[in-house]
């Protein structure tokens, strides 16, 4: 739905997942599933064990609150020049499930001052950085996530009171998201109606 004013709130939830290791952790069946609207809340994804449908946690009645609207990858900078060939494999195929479902998909970028020293000397170098830009290129190239979906943060870990350029990112980012979910919704709405 269009956004009635600009004091319109929207529903927001964050499903958190554990990691896509190499060896272990969620099963890429059970992402698809969650995609779809089929895993319900408060089920915790087994790597040892995939959700099938007739077990407890899995949702035979989708509704469209219960479908993810956007894909979010997150993924620390220190970690995207060698990520193990088995991760990116499982992220490029969730990533198709993803796309089949008409679900945008977007990266975040975590802890890019540790892996670029121009930027922890100074946050606004954030997109003067070449090393950033590279690392951007690199993982869009890897996965398949366009470079103008993915986004770069900063963490806080040690602070005690917030920075507006820590801030600044991470709210750019979240907007982003908000607005690639918007679009999304409006679009399969209006499919839907047609």
């Amino acid at each position: 739905m269009e956004k009635e004013n600009p004091s319109t709130f929207y529903p927001f939830v964050f499903s958190d997942i554990m990691g896509l290791e190499e060896s272990k952790g969620v099963i890429v069946h059970d992402v698809k599933l969650a995609l779809k609207g089929r895993v319900k809340d408060n089920y915790k994804l087994n790597p040892e064990h995939t959700l099938s449908e007739g077990d407890q946690y899995y949702n035979t009645e989708v509704n469209p609150n219960d479908k993810v609207h956007v894909l979010l990858c997150v993924i620390p900078a220190d970690t995207v020049s060698h990520m193990k060939e088995e991760v990116t494999r499982k992220i490029q195929e969730i990533r198709r499930a993803a796309s089949e479902l008409g679900i945008p998909q977007v990266a975040i970028i975590t802890k890019i001052d540790e892996a670029c020293p121009e930027i922890k000397e100074d946050l606004k170098n954030v997109y003067k950085s070449v090393n950033l830009k590279e690392m951007m290129e690199q993982l869009s190239g890897n996965v398949g996530i366009r470079r103008n979906c993915i986004f770069p943060v900063r963490n806080y870990f040690e602070e005690i009171n917030l920075n507006d350029d820590v801030d600044s990112l991470i709210l750019s980012a979240l907007r982003h998201i908000i607005d690639f979910g918007e679009e999304s919704m409006n679009h399969k709405m209006s499919q839907s109606e047609g």
